[in-house]
C-alpha cells in the first residue's frame, strides 16, 4: 500500500530527529532526548478508537465506558491541543531537555489523558476521537504500547448518515470527508496491532463483540455495558460525538440495511471491498 502523506512525514520526523541526535553528539552538545522513552507517561497504554465520522463511535464509547474499569469520555481532540514557544530562548530552553514542540504536545496530551482518567476513578482510558485516525503516527510515536480499535462501518452508510445528520451538506464534499478518513483508518489498521470492531456487528451481536472488546482490553465483561442509558456519559452535543435521537435513546439499536452496490460511490468502492463489504 502506498505511504500516506501523514506517514511520510512521520517517517521524515523520525529520519530529522535521528540525524539531529548523531549532529549533537558529534558537535559534543547535548543529545536531544529520544520520542517517548518507556517510563516517561503517565498514561503508558491507551486505547485509541480508530473510526471514521459518522461511524458509530458514540454508540461504542458509551458501551465502554459503562464498564466500572473503562473511562471514555467525549471526544478529545487531541490534535488540536498545541504548544506555542513564544521565544527562541524558550526553544533554547526546552532544546536543552531534548524537548521539541512535538514532544511538548505528546506530554500535554498525556497529561490531559491522566486527567481525566484520574478524575475517573477508573483503570483505563479510551479516546474515541475521529481526528486520531489523521494522525495515527504521532499517536503511535507518543505511546509506543498504546492499543488501538479499529471501528468498521460500511462507508455509504456513514455518507448516508453524515448527509441526515447535518442537512444542506454537498454530496460530493460529503464523499471526500468520509473517503479521507476511511483512507486514514484503512492505512492504520495496515500499520497497527489491535482489534477491528464492525458497526453493524455490534448493533446485531452486542453481546459476543463486547465480549471479544473486553478480551482484547484485559478486563472481565460486564452486563451493564449492553445498558448504557443507565449510566452518566455527559452531554451529546455536536463536535463532541453524536447528538442523534438514537444514542439518546439510551438503547443499542441495530443498524439500518447494508447499502446496495448501486449506492457506494465510485471513490469509495476499492476501501468498501477491502473492509469486506460488497459492492
Amino acid at each position: 500500500m502506498p505511504a500516506s502523506r501523514t506517514g511520510m512525514r512521520a517517517a521524515a520526523r523520525t529520519a530529522r530527529r535521528a540525524l539531529g541526535r548523531v549532529r549533537a553528539r558529534a558537535a559534543g552538545r547535548p543529545v536531544p532526548a529520544a520520542p517517548a522513552p518507556k517510563g516517561q507517561r503517565l498514561v503508558p497504554s491507551p486505547v485509541f478508537v480508530m473510526s471514521s465520522v459518522r461511524s458509530g463511535s458514540t454508540l461504542l464509547r458509551v458501551i465502554l465506558n459503562s464498564h466500572p474499569q473503562i473511562r471514555a469520555p467525549h471526544e478529545m481532540h487531541l490534535r488540536t491541543l498545541e504548544v506555542r514557544q513564544t521565544k527562541d530562548y524558550t526553544q533554547k530552553a526546552m532544546r536543552q531537555l531534548g524537548l521539541d514542540s512535538e514532544e511538548l504536545e505528546h506530554l500535554l496530551w498525556d497529561r490531559v489523558l491522566h486527567r481525566e482518567l484520574a478524575h475517573s476513578g477508573k483503570e483505563l482510558i479510551v479516546d474515541k476521537t475521529p481526528g486520531n485516525a489523521l494522525i495515527w503516527p504521532r499517536l503511535h510515536e507518543a505511546w509506543p504500547d498504546a492499543r488501538y480499535l479499529f471501528l468498521l462501518r460500511h462507508p455509504a452508510s456513514m455518507v448516508s448518515s453524515l448527509m441526515n445528520g447535518r442537512p444542506g451538506r454537498q454530496p460530493a464534499q460529503t464523499v471526500a470527508e468520509v473517503k479521507r478518513y476511511v483512507d486514514a483508518v484503512d492505512e492504520a489498521r495496515g500499520r497497527l496491532p489491535g482489534l477491528t470492531v464492525r458497526y453493524e456487528e455490534l448493533t446485531e451481536h452486542p453481546i459476543d463483540v463486547t465480549r471479544e472488546i473486553c478480551a482484547f482490553l484485559g478486563v472481565e465483561w460486564n452486563e451493564g455495558m449492553l445498558e448504557y442509558g443507565k449510566q452518566e456519559h455527559g452531554p451529546f452535543q455536536a463536535y463532541i460525538g453524536d447528538w442523534s435521537d438514537t444514542i439518546k435513546s439510551g438503547k443499542i439499536q441495530r443498524a439500518r440495511e447494508l447499502p446496495g452496490p448501486d449506492e457506494v460511490p465510485d471513490s469509495l468502492r476499492e476501501v468498501t471491498r477491502r473492509w469486506g463489504y460488497e459492492c
